[in-house]
């Protein structure tokens, strides 16, 4: 998540989280590397579920952190020398590298079976680890009533200031058409159109003077705590966890918020296969991963996992019913079928 710009770099260094064992990887000469989206996402991860499973399997794991990008999957496997096993990916990373031949097939029988899952987080190379959106963000503290939808977003009149959007097509534009009126049902057929593209990159056009981009998911809340922005787009879970680690007061409109899913996926020709299903069919055990929303608020997609939840954890999950009405799914065959046209694109425009 997040989180994450379309090619940006691999952020620098790992983190080694050694709890004594042996190296156990079955001679392949390395530690599982596995890798995901940093900041309080991360730190929570590391907590539930890296170093539980390093104590499991008196093993040691190494972790790194990306800001998503399929250039730079590509480049990993391309350069012969990829040290990356398991990667925490976005939806259209997992089909456009599945398709480019990138990830390992999933190995079902080795993680519990499909029917573990709810239907969305199985994929053929990928299986889901956590369901969340992106929301409208705002410091109540700054601006006690923030915008309320996206429209608003983009009034700098009512609410001026600098807005926060992340680097990038995927969201922006579909962000960028619910604020100019279009139907969350009929985004990606206006999306689908160069009609429906070049009006969406007009409605940017109208603030890009007041833009301040993201790329990772820890910046939203940064930005609206140093005052930068006076609202920001960002990912539901982040802003909550800003709100109960850090006591900040950050309001959240849901509505018309972007929903989708990041899956796990092991990357091809690793030789620390098994050792990587042995982590993911870990980390998605229904107890394992129902402790990750009271931490961080994101919905889980092993069945049961959200069974125990309270009503306070619940109510902060985009799949709460009230949470959900009005939103729109990311299309990810939307973003399969034009995410390097739009890509390129986009960086065009964001240069000029």
């Amino acid at each position: 998540m997040l989180r994450r710009g379309m090619g940006a770099m691999l952020a620098l260094g790992a983190v080694l989280l050694a709890t004594g064992g042996a190296h156990a990887q079955g001679g392949s000469g390395r530690d599982l590397t596995v890798v995901s989206w940093g900041g309080a996402y991360q730190d929570a991860q590391r907590d539930i579920f890296f170093r539980p499973f390093q104590q499991d399997t008196g093993s040691r794991l190494l972790e790194e952190t990306w800001d998503g990008g399929v250039g730079v999957l590509r480049a990993k496997i391309q350069s012969g020398a990829n040290n990356w096993d398991v990667v925490q990916v976005e939806s259209e990373e997992l089909l456009i590298g599945c398709e480019e031949g990138l990830f390992e097939k999933m190995d079902w029988s080795a993680i519990g079976g499909k029917e573990r899952f709810i239907s969305s987080a199985v994929s053929e190379c990928g299986v889901g680890n956590i369901l969340y959106s992106f929301i409208l963000a705002y410091d109540k503290a700054r601006t006690p009533t923030g915008p309320a939808n996206w429209a608003e977003f983009f009034d700098t009149q009512k609410f001026p200031g600098k807005r926060g959007l992340r680097r990038g097509p995927k969201a922006t534009l579909e962000i960028a058409l619910l604020a100019d009126g279009v139907a969350p049902g009929e985004v990606y057929k206006v999306l689908g159109t160069n009609a429906g593209v070049d009006r969406a990159f007009r409605k940017l056009d109208s603030i890009k003077g007041d833009l301040i981009w993201w790329e990772r998911g820890s910046q939203p809340a940064q930005l609206l705590a140093s005052g930068e922005v006076v609202a920001t787009v960002g990912y539901n879970g982040r802003i909550t966890a800003a709100n109960q680690g850090d006591g900040r007061d950050f309001g959240i409109s849901w509505t018309n918020n972007l929903f989708t899913l990041d899956s796990w996926v092991v990357m091809k020709g690793t030789p620390n296969k098994n050792k990587a299903l042995q982590f993911i069919n870990f980390v998605t055990q229904p107890a394992r991963q129902a402790e990750l929303p009271p931490r961080i608020p994101y919905g889980p997609t092993a069945k049961g996992a959200q069974d125990g939840l309270s009503p306070a954890v619940l109510a902060n999950l985009p799949t709460e019913p009230k949470n959900a009405e009005g939103s729109l799914q990311i299309s990810d065959q939307f973003w399969l079928d034009n995410l390097d046209k739009l890509n390129q694109r986009f960086n065009t425009w964001v240069a000029r």
